[in-house]
């Protein structure tokens, strides 16, 4: 009996924190493509990240555990926290070809990551395993953007719009340091877990 092949997606990101712009995200997917799962990928050591601190990669997939926890199809991975050197894309997304070998395999990114996804390490790699989720904010044309790596893979680029909401892991950051509020914009749990760690003062 030949099993059905299933449709898996990956989320990667610093998630520093992970808020409701995430999660959305990845629901609105979820249901657009008609997945099985959605898994967060906290990044380990991100190489584009060098230049600011990041918190304790522990921490920050405490974090998502915690905030996708209540979600049947969510699932968090911690196949890069685990690495004692730099993350990359393409070593992420070959374990879970690897993993899920025969089913359909996609990775969620936003507008900005797309743009920059030319400077990544092997970007033609990870397209040959993968297909791309795009989310993207109402209105906005990615066919405004031409460029040789997007022209070549547009067969493999899926983008859809999600609900306007412009939370960032930034902002939420400066506003933890102003001691300015937080809620609606990330889970409480996630809250709680920021001040009891004494997360972004």
């Amino acid at each position: 009996m030949v099993s059905e092949m299933k449709k898996i997606a990956v989320m990667g990101g610093t998630f520093d924190p992970v808020h409701y712009g995430h999660l959305v995200t990845a629901e609105e997917a979820y249901h657009h493509f008609e997945l099985d799962k959605v898994i967060f990928v906290p990044s380990g050591m991100p190489p584009h990240k060098r230049d600011r601190e990041v918190s304790c990669a522990l921490d920050r997939y405490n974090m998502t555990v915690m905030a996708t926890e209540d979600n049947p199809h969510f699932e968090v991975s911690s196949c890069e926290v685990d690495k004692d050197e730099f993350s990359y894309t393409v070593d992420t997304i070959r374990y879970f070809n690897d993993l899920y070998h025969g089913d359909k395999l996609y990775f969620v990114v936003g507008t900005d990551a797309l743009l920059e996804m030319h400077t990544w390490r092997r970007p033609y790699e990870i397209l040959d395993m993968c297909e791309l989720i795009v989310a993207t904010r109402p209105g906005y044309e990615l066919s405004a953007f031409d460029s040789e790596f997007l022209n070549h893979f547009s067969n493999k680029i899926n983008v859809f719009e999600i609900p306007a909401l412009d939370i960032s892991s930034t902002d939420i950051r400066e506003r933890i340091r102003g001691s300015r509020p937080v809620k609606y914009l990330l889970p409480d749990r996630v809250a709680d877990y920021i001040r009891s760690r004494g997360l972004y003062l």
